[in-house]
């Protein structure tokens, strides 16, 4: 005779308790709260990439539709602001495609530069001016004005000289009409240290002015007579932009730096006023468009990426060309 036992199970396999269950239920739940943060999180990123691909596109598009200009009768402004430097914002090549767009609109009456900038390259400097002569003949009819804000010093005077008249603050600070090289002698230093030098090259003069080893005058020699060179190409720049209206005193191109005004009595600079007054009471134009060309956020990233590669590659290649 069978008899039967009482059992917990049932024919598909043990019944769980109550706590069991209660622990099944918050891992389901913390499970469906994961998948909807992650599906919220994706969502996020998926539109932030589309506003972001938004913003480079909205600044690669043009200032003017293919039907012509979209403003009326203003002065375009161009901004030069910072070392003129060939990896810096204020680069020759920014800055020359701003001053390009500014003449080519034919809804722009006149071209104001404004300046404020302690110098820079001599090299990126020369590029803008020649193209403000370029682009000054081209566009015979339009006047440009350089306004130097805080500083319009070396480079930032140089480029500032090109143009058919200058204004700055009575304030502002102008000129420093001079070229200057800066460096440091260690060979003192390390040698109290006890540091050896070494310093490998083809060419006698490949090392001169090495900051490590002693000074040689013949390498000082031949340095001066570089910047001395450099020198005299910016006083014939200064000379044939500003011509008579230059006094004849040589303090002009020593390197000191005058306040608007003195630069004023010195005939540096044209008149005394800010971008919004000279185009105002000198243009006769109420309206200032920007023209200024701001690198987009691609460019920029871009630029950076390919910054660091160049560093990293440089460190590993010996001996170098520099």
């Amino acid at each position: 005779m069978f008899q039967s036992s009482s059992s917990n199970e049932s024919d598909s396999g043990p019944v769980a308790t109550k706590p069991e269950w209660q622990i099944l239920e918050k891992v389901a739940t913390a499970s469906v709260t994961e998948q909807r943060k992650a599906r919220r999180w994706g969502i996020f990123f998926k539109l932030l990439t589309f506003v972001y691909l938004f913003v480079i596109i909205a600044s690669l598009l043009p200032k003017e539709s293919s039907l012509g200009p979209v403003y009326d009768e203003h002065v375009a402004l161009v901004s030069l602001d910072g070392v003129i430097a060939a990896d810096a914002p204020a680069n020759a090549n920014t800055v020359v495609a701003g001053l390009r767009d500014a003449f080519a609109d034919g809804s722009s009456k006149a071209v104001i530069l404004s300046i404020n900038s302690p110098g820079g390259s001599p090299v990126q400097s020369g590029y803008i001016n020649d193209e403000i002569y370029r682009l000054k003949a081209l566009y015979p009819e339009k006047k440009l004005y350089a306004v130097i804000a805080d500083l319009g010093a070396s480079g930032g005077y140089y480029v500032a000289s090109a143009a058919d008249e200058i204004y700055a603050d009575k304030a502002s600070l102008v000129g420093s009409i001079g070229v200057i090289s800066a460096g440091f002698g260690f060979e003192k230093l390390i040698e109290k240290m006890g540091v050896e030098r070494r310093i490998y090259s083809a060419g006698e003069s490949k090392a001169f002015l090495d900051s490590f080893s002693a000074e040689k005058e013949r390498d000082v020699t031949f340095w001066q007579s570089v910047l001395a060179e450099t020198h005299a190409q910016f006083i014939e720049v200064v000379k044939t932009g500003r011509g008579e209206r230059l006094i004849n005193d040589p303090a002009i191109f020593s390197g000191l730096i005058w306040t608007g005004e003195g630069a004023l009595a010195k005939g540096l600079i044209d008149g005394l006023g800010s971008a919004g007054y000279v185009a105002r009471e000198v243009i006769g134009v109420e309206d200032v468009i920007d023209y200024t060309v701001e690198p987009n956020p691609f460019e920029q990233f871009a630029k950076r990426i390919g910054t660091y590669f160049a560093i990293g590659v440089r460190s590993m290649m010996a001996p170098q060309l520099r």
